[in-house]
């Protein structure tokens, strides 16, 4: 590889930048282990694909907020790049895929030129910050989350504090209390509320996640000032980092920790982690996320023919929706798949710029929402986008189906999950056609368990799965039935009913739809229904789909696929693994030591102070390692180190390392306790790693 170098006006990004080329370069030559690396990158948003020898790129959008510019940007960089496609996510990102390990250096310098960023997309990190798309438009909002969302993505962004956590962290804002950013399923989900006092805050979340094992977030304050969520969220991650699970990657997220621990314990540790907190009260700048300029009015084509027309009145029910600013509108475009081809954003973009504002929102629910529309310009708006293809009605109804991509490129995917999809959706569109309006009823579908589809809080979902029949593995899907959104951080987790072959997929929607429509009460929602029948009632209705002994050949053959179905999977990157190698993890506290001397040099104490951390207990796990003693958590790495080294007399401290460690939480993060922490962890470095030294030579 050749040297790289930007020309980037942040020198903190073009820091970042090089760091990646010199760590890549670093990789090819053998000097970082295999494992090591893809923790690395991952941090950066380069994730490992199904496919060998190449990467998805996952592009950070904050809140799903993107520009005209930014989206050209990005088709640009997929077209140089990727393979030509824009790929929107549930996390409101977009990802591109096909990428060369190689070129991702200088894609994210491409990327930068029009600040989109990659930093922290994947990995052991705080991911995207998601909200509601209507946030700042919404009619029903008591204020506008962009900023707050902004505010945590900005505050967290490379901070110390959530750099190398065991596993990933996932923040939400919703718009009101619809909850349409999920709130219940989020490691901290945030509703705005407005107290009696006319404070502005929030109603929080703790703890839920969907994955393999589904967990509903506890409610954990009913109102929290709004200066008071980045510094609470900022204790929970320091909390999280030191005791939450480090070794067995299927217990290492907060939901776990609380399982573990007890939600009152948690509570307390992140009461107690208050005082180190770099902040301990943060105004959140409202102004932060202005909304866009008001597109200029014009002649707009009247098309009275067009209006007069089915399609557009469907399109116009369900796609259409009034603004919080009066004589505006928000429009919604379903994209199949969560795909658009790069030449379509190109040409979507150009058709969109006379019509509506500079700013469209990605949803979670893969498709798009562009604002500021006045009524006049919703014709000829959806002419051109018809044009398009961007104008099927029936966005986020039980016609648009969400999808991760499943065996198209995730390592995990156990079955076809886009193409399921689009079957689904036809059977909705040609033979339920009336069901474009129900907004109630959501259908979603994943590749396997992990929910990156969110199977989990569907009403009917399914997740990629596989049974055997005939000695032969046939691929299936597992139902899931009853979950979604009851509103204001309450919801409700699918529960596993019935596997069934992939290919009668299309049939078990058909026997739910009918067995729905007939025998539901009037007016009564999907989850009364569901809870009336009970989940034995559903395994009997749909048993006969899930009999293997009529199995056809096309049965034997996925969605989207020719070929016999066989089960492969690889090893999962949505989070980095860690490597317990002695001398790994000392050149990992080399490299932190200089991180900490360089913000103490900067004036950043609270910055200095948590890497001081980090070499404390990095140097102690690689000593213990020397031992054989391996701990899943920093806590059990602190206490550990005092069984083996301190009380036998083989390191020597005033006291036990359990108290050296943790003054970091029992100290304001002054210059004062900087320098003296700081002190304290050069002294004790140098007397391990000499000891190291005497030992190996």
């Amino acid at each position: 590889m050749q040297s790289f170098r930007t020309e980037l006006e942040n020198p903190i990004v073009e820091k970042d930048i090089i760091d990646l080329e010199k760590k890549i370069r670093a990789f090819r030559e053998g000097k970082i282990h295999d494992e090591k690396f893809r923790s690395l990158r991952l941090a950066r948003g380069i994730y490992g694909q199904r496919q060998p020898g190449v990467q998805m790129i996952r592009i950070k959008l904050p809140f799903g907020k993107v520009t005209f510019k930014q989206i050209l940007r990005i088709s640009d960089v997929s077209d140089k790049y990727a393979s030509r496609n824009l790929h929107l996510t549930t996390r409101q990102d977009i990802q591109i895929h096909y990428v060369s390990l190689d070129r991702t250096p200088e894609l994210w310098e491409e990327l930068e030129q029009d600040d989109v960023t990659i930093r922290e997309a994947c990995g052991n990190t705080v991911r995207n910050v998601t909200s509601s798309p209507d946030a700042g438009i919404s009619l029903n909002e008591p204020f506008d989350v962009s900023p707050y969302a902004h505010a945590f993505f900005s505050y967290f962004l490379r901070n110390p504090i959530c750099q190398e956590m065991g596993r990933k962290i996932k923040f939400s804002f919703s718009s009101d209390e619809r909850d349409t950013a999920f709130s219940y399923i989020h490691d901290l989900g945030f509703i705005p509320k407005i107290n009696e006092k006319g404070e502005r805050g929030f109603k929080v979340l703790l703890g839920g996640g969907l994955g393999a094992q589904p967990f509903l977030a506890e409610l954990v304050h009913d109102f929290l000032h709004e200066d008071q969520i980045i510094p609470y969220a900022e204790a929970m991650l320091r909390v999280f980092d030191r005791y939450g699970e480090r070794t067995n990657r299927n217990k290492a997220r907060l939901k776990y920790l609380v399982q573990k621990l007890g939600l009152e314990e948690v509570l307390r540790l992140i009461e107690e982690e208050r005082t180190a907190n770099k902040v301990k009260s943060f105004k959140i700048d409202r102004d932060a996320v202005p909304q866009p300029a008001v597109p200029e009015l014009i002649d707009y084509p009247v098309l009275d023919e067009v209006k007069e027309s089915l399609d557009y009145k469907h399109w116009r029910a369900t796609n259409v929706t009034p603004q919080k600013q009066e004589g505006f509108y928000a429009v919604y475009i379903k994209v199949t798949k969560g795909d658009i081809p790069t030449e379509d954003a190109r040409k979507l973009i150009e058709a969109i710029r006379p019509y509506v504002a500079d700013e469209i929102r990605v949803t979670q629910n893969q498709g798009l929402m562009l604002k500021f529309a006045r009524e006049a310009a919703l014709p000829g708006l959806y002419v051109a986008l018809k044009e398009l293809g961007f104008a099927k009605p029936g966005f986020d109804s039980v016609a648009d189906v969400t999808t991760c991509p499943g065996t198209d490129t995730c390592n995990l995917g156990i079955s076809n999950s886009m193409s399921l999809s689009v079957a689904l959706e036809e059977v909705i569109y040609e033979e339920y056609p009336e069901l474009i309006y129900d907004k109630d009823l959501k259908i979603k579908i994943s590749g396997c368990m992990n929910s990156c589809g969110q199977h989990g809080l569907a009403h009917i979902g399914f997740h990629g799965s596989s049974v055997k029949a005939n000695g032969k593995v046939v691929p299936a899907v597992q139902v899931m039935l009853g979950g979604g959104t009851v509103g204001d951080g309450e919801g409700r987790v699918a529960e596993r009913v019935i596997k069934a072959p992939s290919k009668r997929a299309t049939d078990v929607l058909r026997y739910l739809l009918n067995d729905f429509a007939a025998n539901s009460l009037d007016n009564e929602s999907f989850h009364a229904y569901y809870d009336r029948q009970t989940k034995d009632y559903f395994y009997q209705l749909l048993k006969p789909l899930a009999d293997l002994s009529n199995l056809k050949d096309e049965e034997f053959v996925d969605w989207g696929h020719e070929e016999t179905f066989v089960t492969a999977i690889g090893v999962g990157e949505c989070a980095g693994v860690v490597i317990d190698l002695v001398a790994t993890l000392l050149l990992e506290s080399d490299e932190k030591l200089e991180w900490a001397k360089a913000s103490y040099s900067a004036g950043a104490w609270a910055d200095a102070i948590y890497h001081t951390y980090a070499v404390y207990v990095s140097a102690a796990k690689a000593l213990l390692l020397d031992k054989g003693v391996n701990s899943s958590t920093q806590i059990g790495v602190i206490r550990e180190f005092d069984n083996h080294y301190v009380q036998t007399g083989e390191v020597k401290l005033e006291g036990s390392f359990n108290d050296l460690v943790l003054q970091i939480n029992k100290n304001e993060p002054t210059e004062a306790f900087a320098t003296a922490y700081l002190k304290s962890l050069e002294d004790f470095y140098t007397g391990i790693k000499s000891q190291r030294e005497e030992k190996v030579s």
